[in-house]
């Protein structure tokens, strides 16, 4: 049977954002606030321009950051899974509880114009093709402390046909390729500008903004106005995040095996911290990833010219992280 090609027109974005324009360097200010809100935290494993990473425990780090400081808190924590994993999941029936002991802390230290992203894996009854809620129930619980600014979803296209037992063996469940991105805020109106993640114009829109098209009422009640021909540089990002999550030759993976290190089994997507870093804060501000992992938040964020902060409590984590920054490992400290 032949398979028909895959259509070049794809219904959502593929990750790749137009580059933001005129990134300026933070102001002299900037630098002085960083080292200011840091000042209380102890000796970083290591540092860099822009950032500063700690190994320990991110519940007892976070006291020491001051109220009202971080722009934006963007994470990928780890998930409910029914299967024990070496950076230390929590279980589905504990993880509620686990995460909203750093919720009200999250919420002290962000300023009132800060966010909150989470990326949260979702995971299953033991034993049956049933999912766990807990994704929904930490939802709820979560909206009593922050406002629910939007859902987001990351599209895994190249997600392994899992769970196995279900979608490979009994054929009776789809691959589970989609995982929730919960963005909360402090206030009801955070620092956000959707100009700032554009993707570039389909082919279709091309045309229409070459050739023009018809504008006025629509059958499904919709006006069209004139003003939809403006070329505003780019389309407005939908809340789907689509990536292939398939990286195995990158520079952190050639460098850990350069080096002969382990690395971190679950890397956070570089498109998700750079799409919520770009939305959420401008060059300059502070973002914290206090579940660090690889540090694949705070390399966006020095890319992006923000300031960072990370915590992880593994110390071959924190030390296979330097890896993003350093060409050698002479200048991390002993974690």
């Amino acid at each position: 049977m032949r398979v028909p090609p895959r259509p070049k027109n794809r219904q959502w974005p593929d990750g790749k954002l137009i580059p933001e324009r005129n990134i300026r360097a933070p102001r002299q200010n900037q630098f002085k606030r960083f080292s200011k809100i840091t000042e209380s935290l102890p000796t970083p494993s290591y540092s860099t321009r822009y950032g500063k990473a700690y190994c320990g425990d991110s519940k007892d780090l976070i006291l020491a950051i001051p109220s009202g400081s971080i722009d934006a808190i963007i994470t990928s924590p780890p998930f409910a899974l029914l299967r024990k994993k070496q950076y230390g999941n929590e279980s589905a029936q504990d993880y509620i509880e686990w995460f909203l002991d750093f919720a009200k802390q999250f919420k002290r230290v962000l300023r009132p114009t800060g966010s909150l992203v989470i990326e949260l894996g979702g995971s299953w009854q033991r034993g049956k093709p049933i999912r766990s809620l807990y994704q929904y129930e930490l939802l709820l619980k979560l909206a009593d402390i922050f406002c629910f600014a939007q859902d987001f979803y990351f599209y895994n296209t190249a997600k392994l046909p899992t769970p196995v037992e279900w979608v490979s063996v009994r054929r009776c469940r789809l691959k589970d390729a989609v995982t929730p991105v919960w963005w909360f805020s402090k206030k009801p109106n955070p620092k956000a500008d959707n100009r700032r993640v554009l993707y570039p114009y389909g082919q279709h829109m091309q045309r229409l903004l070459e050739n023009g098209y018809n504008d006025g009422p629509r059958p499904s009640e919709h006006v069209i106005s004139k003003k939809w021909g403006t070329d505003n540089g780019g389309s407005i990002s939908p809340n789907i995040i689509a990536a292939a999550n398939t990286s195995s030759s990158d520079n952190y993976l050639r460098r850990c095996r350069e080096f002969g290190f382990k690395p971190h089994p679950a890397r956070f997507h570089p498109a998700l911290p750079t799409f919520f870093t770009r939305l959420l804060t401008t060059p300059g501000n502070i973002v914290l990833d206090p579940f660090a992992g690889s540090n694949v938040t705070g390399r966006v964020a020095e890319d992006n010219n923000r300031f960072w902060i990370s915590f992880e409590s593994g110390v071959s984590y924190v030390k296979t992280s330097a890896l993003r920054f350093f060409s050698n490992l002479e200048d991390l400290k002993n974690p």
